[in-house]
């Protein structure tokens, strides 16, 4: 496209916030609530879209916004004037994780910094987050760049400083390279000659943004000596392409409840009713940040290939404002074979700078459910399209609903994709990236409070399923199957000795911590493989991803449990493949104390694979140390 001069080489994307709270409208642009999916997905995405050539870049990723960026505009608090308080412990075990993993891990060239505070500071003039972590800490070789006016946002609307030339001064100073949006090149000119600002931090500033466009090889001359110079727009919508958004599609639904086998639906039905005011959208099924869409396979169109359909969209948009066409929906479910309800939010609901007021459906919505399935001939099937949770409480209990699926946003052709998972073309294999909380989770947690962990004392219930111990609606990982798989422990350590790296340091060891501090193990002795068998044990080839999650000794500061690893096996039905997770024990099985500092605790560590539990004891070997 950019050789087509249709684009640009600068891509400001991934989002890579921990999707912290379940109302946070731009929740569906990331990978969800937990901080190593985050991470891994992360440096696979900057990786897929700057290529593997260390110098060279493909295009220029960006993984944004930097840091505890996740409100956007609720109950009169925006993005803007938000200060997030942050603890030392949630930034350095939560909030930082993804973005530590995109600049070492996936080497990549942009980070955005976010519109708010954290702890009374615009992130985008902390020093101590962009020159000291960021590049000082983590290495990145690139350049940090605003969210789209956040300078002016800092002077004009947060008041951080007095004049607008100390704000183009404090953040160049703090590391900022490139200003999105018109402020740094009104009054950097005039920050230099105030002396505010010297010229050097300016062309500091330059140098990393114009070695990022030497990178991507911007000053090489004619395209056709580029290594890419031969590709134009005819690459794109290719049939390789259209067939991988079809896949992406297929392996992002969620199979949340079967009851009774109700799905896959028998190909031998005559007609099925398709309802819901999501059951015909294009648009709506590619989110938010969405390139330009090859073409369109509505879920209608995609069930309309398998059976005869009698459509009804029973409210005209997902706001669902009135119940005038539900009767008529109820006609339809009666003389159908079996009735599909695809039902969910659209970007009015859930957006950037909209976060949603609740979880349950919007509307009548529910009432639209409920009595189709009340007046359902055959099987109901409730499919799902949103990028957040949904409290669906009442349909996971009414027995008339035989089977609930979520297919998020699913792309351009996610109406194909659902319609094969339901006649069972194709096997569903996704899990949950967030935890579907009920709707009464919201009235103890205000979305101003960034606290992951639980306090009792106030009635603060915690967040994401790391340290939340409540009901749930469906949990964090869950993600069911038309057939069935089985776990076999093949090897796994029971005993690991944790060497430490200096004298000193064991004689501060066994305090009443009883954690050892990371950076005082020597952590290239303790990378770890355990080793599973996985067995299709069912009638239909699937595709399985095992998580495996750690729970650290009891303890003041841990999570109830993390995960730690995950792997994905394809199995025909009856076979059996052997999968190996690595742990090391340095990032794996430590946790992080109230002072941010990371530590691995001695004594029992429960991990949780599958459907098996394994312990290992970790303890501090003394007798290695070399005085």
């Amino acid at each position: 496209m950019y050789n087509g001069g249709m684009a640009g080489l600068t891509f400001w994307s991934p989002n890579v916030n921990v999707f912290r709270d379940p109302r946070w409208g731009r929740g569906q642009e990331t990978p969800g609530e937990d901080p190593v999916v985050a991470g891994k997905y992360a440096a696979r995405y900057v990786r897929g879209l700057q290529g593997n050539d260390g110098l060279r870049l493909k295009v220029a990723a960006c993984c944004k916004h930097y840091t505890a960026y996740d409100l956007d505009n609720w109950n009169g608090v925006d993005r803007y004037h938000f200060n997030a308080r942050v603890s030392k412990q949630d930034l350095e075990d939560t909030y930082d994780v993804p973005f530590k993993s995109c600049v070492v891990e996936g080497k990549v060239a942009s980070v955005m910094c976010s519109y708010n505070q954290v702890n009374g500071k615009p992130t985008c003039a902390d020093p101590s987050l962009l020159k000291n972590t960021i590049r000082g800490e983590w290495g990145l070789n690139g350049y940090i760049v605003s969210d789209c006016d956040s300078v002016g946002v800092l002077f004009d609307t947060q008041h951080y400083t007095t004049t607008p030339e100390e704000a183009a001064a404090a953040t160049i100073r703090a590391g900022l390279d490139l200003d999105c949006g018109p402020f740094l090149a009104i009054h950097t000119e005039n920050a230099v000659r105030g002396a505010l600002l010297q010229e050097e931090d300016v062309n500091m500033a330059l140098a990393n943004t114009i070695t990022v466009q030497m990178r991507l090889g911007m000053f090489d001359g004619e395209p056709s000596a580029h290594p890419f110079g031969n590709l134009g727009p005819g690459h794109v919508c290719t049939p390789a392409h259209q067939e991988l958004a079809l896949q992406a599609a297929r392996q992002g639904i969620v199979l949340l409840q079967n009851r009774g086998r109700t799905l896959p639906l028998s190909r031998s039905f005559q007609t099925v009713a398709v309802i819901g005011p999501n059951s015909d959208v294009t648009v709506t099924m590619i989110g938010n940040y969405a390139g330009v869409a090859c073409g369109y396979t509505s879920p209608l169109q995609g069930i309309r290939r398998y059976a005869k359909t009698v459509h009804l969209s029973g409210c005209t948009d997902v706001l669902c404002n009135g119940n005038q066409q539900f009767n008529a929906a109820e006609v339809a479910a009666r003389h159908a074979d079996a009735t599909i309800l695809v039902m969910g939010l659209d970007q009015s609901i859930e957006a950037e700078f909209v976060d949603r007021k609740g979880l349950l459906l919007p509307g009548h919505q529910q009432e639209l459910v409920s009595r189709v399935a009340r007046a359902s001939r055959g099987p109901t099937i409730l499919v799902l399209m949103s990028g957040g949770p949904i409290d669906v409480s009442f349909a996971k209990n009414d027995p008339r609903i035989g089977a609930i699926l979520w297919a998020g946003y699913p792309g351009q052709a996610g109406g194909a994709a659902i319609a094969d998972v339901l006649f069972g073309a194709t096997n569903p294999g996704g899990k949950l990236p967030m935890t579907w909380y009920p709707q009464s989770y919201l009235a103890k947690v205000p979305m101003t409070n960034m606290g992951m962990r639980a306090d009792p004392s106030g009635g603060y219930p915690g967040r994401t399923y790391r340290f939340y111990k409540g009901p749930v609606v469906f949990p964090f990982g869950h993600g069911m199957s038309y057939t069935s798989f089985a776990h076999s422990l093949v090897q796994a350590p029971d005993q690991v000795s944790v060497p430490l790296a200096s004298l000193r340091v064991s004689r501060n060891t066994t305090s009443a911590s009883n954690a050892i501090r990371v950076s005082h193990a020597n952590c290239e002795t303790l990378a770890l493989g355990v080793h599973i068998d996985v067995k299709n044990t069912g009638d239909m080839d699937g595709t399985h991803t095992l998580l495996v999650f750690s729970s650290p000794p009891e303890g003041k500061w841990s999570a109830q449990k993390q995960l730690i690893g995950f792997e994905k096996v394809h199995l025909v039905t009856g076979s059996q493949k052997r999968v190996k997770i690595d742990i090391h024990v340095c990032k794996h099985l430590s946790v992080v104390d109230q002072f941010g500092i990371r530590r691995i605790p001695i004594g029992k560590h429960d991990l949780y694979i599958g459907d098996l539990k394994h312990s290992i004891s970790l303890q501090a070997n003394l007798e290695e140390i070399k005085s």
